[in-house]
């Protein structure tokens, strides 16, 4: 191939992918880039949904009798133990792959129609989704080849411990212990001043389900981020302390709630909190927009 070969060749490869994301959202919903991806993607919102059900749940087993493995971990090793739960589980990676590609595409190239401010609040917190959910199909990918999906405290432990041992461990700790507090932060707000219903289309649901949705996000919202706010609290005292065993995933964080006094009230409304965002992304699998 001659150079100016190689150059005409680059350059049509260069505009075919220009092209491509010009043209997202034309044959899917919003920012899907296919219509396949779109359709595969609200399964993942089915199935992300499913996964805060179980934690619901099981936050509620921990409640009531202490036992249970309250995260994502848990969730996932739950469906794996039920008849064709491995298939469920490759139905729920799939769907979640889908949808994070979907928000990924969306945080780098979406929401061309806002501007400034607006724009890039929308693409931070599609680039935040992109990365939880394909956090927990990663998980989905783990059980499935080795048999399990680990522990969300055991794992924080671990990388705590290994980033304590780097110069200035401990400050690296505590700025992700403040990144965890401030996404705590933005999840709460979020559920407060209902922001999440700017990326739906209630008019898609039922007259009867439109009123209960907002209560749903509203409570799966501020529950959930009070949940996320335990866990920066724990990186926080394992950074203060040099101590990665006060660090701690999902799991530990519920099960410090169920330590307080009232703990187990506390535990109660926040495990409903999950459930109510399980419920939640059941309805914005069907009316999101993007």
């Amino acid at each position: 191939m001659t150079t100016e070969e190689s150059d005409h060749t680059g350059q049509r490869a260069a505009r075919e992918v220009r092209g491509a994301l010009e043209g997202l959202g034309r044959s899917g919903e919003g920012e899907a880039p296919a219509r396949g991806v779109e359709l595969l993607g609200r399964v993942g919102l089915v199935a992300y949904g499913l996964v805060h059900l179980l934690v619901g749940g099981i936050a509620v087993q921990i409640a009531l009798s202490g036992g249970g493995q309250a995260d994502q971990q848990g969730a996932l090793s739950t469906i794996a133990g039920e008849p064709f739960g491995v298939v469920v589980i490759v139905v729920i990676v799939l769907g979640l792959l889908a949808f994070g590609v979907w928000q990924g595409l969306a945080a780098l190239t979406g929401f061309r129609w806002a501007s400034g401010w607006d724009r890039a609040q929308k693409r931070i917190g599609s680039g935040a989704r992109a990365v939880a959910v394909l956090g927990v199909a990663f998980l989905g990918v783990r059980l499935l080849v080795t048999g399990s999906a680990g522990s969300s405290t055991g794992g924080s432990q671990q990388a705590t411990a290994g980033v304590l041992a780097l110069p200035g461990g401990r400050v690296l700790v505590g700025l992700g212990a403040l990144v965890v507090l401030i996404a705590a932060g933005a999840t709460i707000w979020t559920g407060v001043r209902r922001d999440f219903l700017s990326e739906l289309d209630r008019s898609r649901l039922p007259s009867w389900a439109r009123g209960p949705l907002v209560w749903l996000g509203v409570a799966g919202h501020v529950l959930r981020g009070l949940a996320f706010a335990v866990m920066g609290v724990l990186f926080a005292l394992a950074a203060l302390t040099a101590d990665p065993n006060r660090a701690g995933g999902l799991d530990a964080a519920l099960k410090t709630l169920a330590g307080q006094p009232y703990g187990v009230f506390l535990l109660l409304a926040v495990a409903l909190g999950f459930v109510a965002f399980g419920l939640y992304l059941f309805a914005e699998a069907r009316a999101r927009r993007v």
